[in-house]
């Protein structure tokens, strides 16, 4: 396994290159001037060419890449054309925000997601069978930044003005009053400020875990070694948590590789819907500014996600399927 897994990061290295290449030129040849965002029309001509300098788009493409490639190797990323800081220390502030986001989202995502596909499988064609599927590829064609707004509309403002108790915040990491609460007042209001943007972001993940999970377990119950199980007499929830799970996980780990980066990618739309601080509503604010070296390393950093996620797939491969080996 340690070898395999040398193998793929060194073979890795090539992919993550070839990404950062494409999206310093796919940015840095889309029309339009970066220094035009900080001139106007009355600046003296020298000003303008004088601020392309400072911004260093005075130089050949050829040597821009270079040397921003020389600060990725060194993870230092640039400078922020807009904020005029180290982009490393933008990331680092908006990071953790994200990272907390993603996480609960991606614990929500499989654990419902799992579980509602068990349910649908073991009661096949039942009522409750019915209203799930319905209810998964509802919340599946659904768009995040829809679902986030109707759920904002309705457990916000629509309690708040029906006097509905626990009405849920709407934007923001914290309350306004939360360097005054008490610890354990500080985690509820934590808690409470996940709510929607969590919801939003792994309902329409977890809707198409749910449809995967069910299709294999139904293809996994009805194998010969399940119906050996049962004869057995080992107990129904034996059965189909420990044998039939285990089995029917591998297309569901490779989604657990997609999910990963998508959960970072989805993240911009919920984080701009409720003014949550993390690392989506940097790389939107820096795609107004055209602030290319922040923008650069978000999408950098999205790609890195997909590689690590894939990565992450491989090795669970072997834990859930013994059969699987790298050696």
């Amino acid at each position: 396994m340690g070898n395999y897994l040398l193998r793929r990061i060194l073979g890795a290295i090539p992919l993550v290159v070839g990404v950062a290449t494409l999206i310093f030129f796919v940015l840095n040849l889309a029309p339009g001037d970066p220094a035009a965002m900080y001139s106007n029309p009355n600046l003296p001509v020298a000003v303008i060419e004088q601020l392309r300098r400072n911004l260093g788009l005075d130089q050949p493409i050829y040597i821009r890449y270079f040397k921003w490639l020389g600060s990725f190797f060194t993870g230092h990323f640039g400078y922020s054309f807009a904020q005029g800081r180290p982009v490393l220390d933008i990331l680092l502030e908006a990071l953790p925000a994200t990272l907390i986001l993603a996480f609960w989202a991606l614990i929500v995502v499989f654990v419902l997601g799992v579980a509602i596909g068990i349910y649908q499988a073991v009661r096949q064609y039942s009522v409750a069978d019915g209203v799930l599927s319905v209810s998964s590829l509802f919340f599946y064609s659904m768009p995040s930044f829809w679902l986030g707004l109707m759920l904002m509309l309705l457990f916000s403002l629509k309690w708040h003005e029906w006097g509905l108790p626990f009405a849920l915040p709407a934007t923001g990491m914290t309350g306004v009053d939360y360097d005054y609460l008490s610890f354990g007042h500080k985690l509820l209001d934590r808690a409470a400020h996940l709510v929607l943007p969590v919801t939003t972001l792994s309902l329409v993940l977890a809707a198409g875990i749910a449809r995967y999970t069910r299709g294999q377990m139904l293809e996994v119950i009805r194998q010969d070694y399940i119906r050996t199980a049962r004869a057995k007499g080992l107990p129904e929830r034996t059965v189909i948590l420990k044998h039939a799970l285990r089995n029917s996980m591998i297309p569901v780990i490779t989604l657990f590789g997609l999910y990963l980066p998508l959960l970072f990618s989805g993240a911009v739309f919920v984080e701009v819907i409720f003014s949550w601080p993390g690392m989506g509503r940097v790389i939107v604010d820096a795609i107004l500014q055209r602030d290319y070296p922040v923008v650069m390393a978000t999408s950098f950093l999205f790609a890195l996600m997909t590689v690590f996620g894939n990565l992450i797939a491989d090795v669970l491969y072997a834990v859930a399927d013994p059969r699987i080996r790298y050696d």
